[in-house]
């Protein structure tokens, strides 16, 4: 960071607020294998900007299916580009103007605001769950869409009946990147969220982000740690390879695997791996907690 760039105003804190798997047009596939993986999903919601979703909820955080609809509308298609797989790691916040202004202080490559919505199917009717979105430049960001979200009906998302899943999960513990050149996204990480927030581990550094640590790896490093069941680089410089689920026990999930008859499936001491090629590409670890 140059003198000019120094930062006025505090940095944000990181803390995941969602992941974001890209389905592409395949949205009603996803939604049938992840249920098979264990996943309760609420209903399918259509945001103001043509994209769709389902959700599986946690305690503090989700993951989000998100595609677009197969017969096609108005769509942004920055939104969907990419490779099928874990394309996006949202941060919130409560104040999605201030982060703005934290991050344009910082001289980091921030997008202005976004605001839209997606109704949400209740019992006594439906309403607008509505948020403000504030986007990194995506050539600045070769894994993956960064951004923080600003829920502000945070009431019509977190519901307790869309929180129970069959596979036990609880939230999310962590998110691993395959990245030719970790440093790279390291300093980013520094220019957004301050100079202290990453610490170097073998083969690459983790920005802690609440209860989740995110990992930028090295190709060899995250081969390590998963063998084939990550997506291939495949010419890219960085890809999201895995997300890491807690749960309070992984007899729960194998049980539930096999009976969706998931393919792949590696159980191990403490640990159950779905691959990149059962799940709509990234590898599932469910960690017991």
């Amino acid at each position: 960071m140059t003198q000019s760039q120094k930062r006025e105003l505090p940095a944000p804190v990181p803390v995941i607020d969602h992941v974001v798997v890209n389905v592409h047009d395949r949205m009603a596939q996803a939604a049938d294998l992840y249920r098979r993986l264990g996943f309760a999903l609420t209903p399918q919601g259509r945001h103001t900007l043509g994209t769709i979703n389902h959700l599986a909820m946690f305690g503090a955080d989700y993951l989000e299916l998100f595609g677009v609809p197969a017969d096609g509308g108005s769509v942004n298609g920055d939104a969907i580009a990419g490779a099928e797989g874990l394309s996006a790691i949202a941060f919130a916040t409560e104040d999605a103007t201030a982060v703005h202004a934290a991050l344009a202080s910082a001289g980091a490559p921030v997008l202005p605001a976004l605001d839209f919505s997606r109704p949400v199917a209740l019992p006594d009717g439906a309403q607008d769950a509505a948020f403000r979105v504030v986007r990194l430049a995506p050539e600045a960001t070769p894994a993956g869409r960064l951004f923080f979200c600003q829920h502000r009906t945070r009431g019509l998302v977190w519901r307790d009946e869309w929180r129970r899943h069959r596979n036990g999960a609880l939230g999310i513990a962590g998110v691993v990147i395959a990245a030719t050149r970790p440093e790279a996204l390291g300093d980013l990480f520094r220019r957004v969220f301050g100079a202290d927030a990453v610490t170097a581990t073998p083969g690459g550094l983790r920005l802690w982000a609440g209860l989740a640590g995110i990992d930028v790896l090295d190709p060899a490093a995250v081969a390590r740690r998963y063998g084939a069941a990550v997506p291939a680089l495949a010419g890219r410089e960085a890809a999201m390879a895995a997300l890491v689920l807690r749960v309070p026990g992984t007899d729960r999930v194998a049980a539930v695997l096999r009976e969706g008859a998931v393919p792949g499936v590696e159980v191990s001491a403490g640990r159950v791996l779905v691959p990149a090629t059962s799940a709509m590409g990234v590898a599932l670890e469910f960690r017991e907690a």
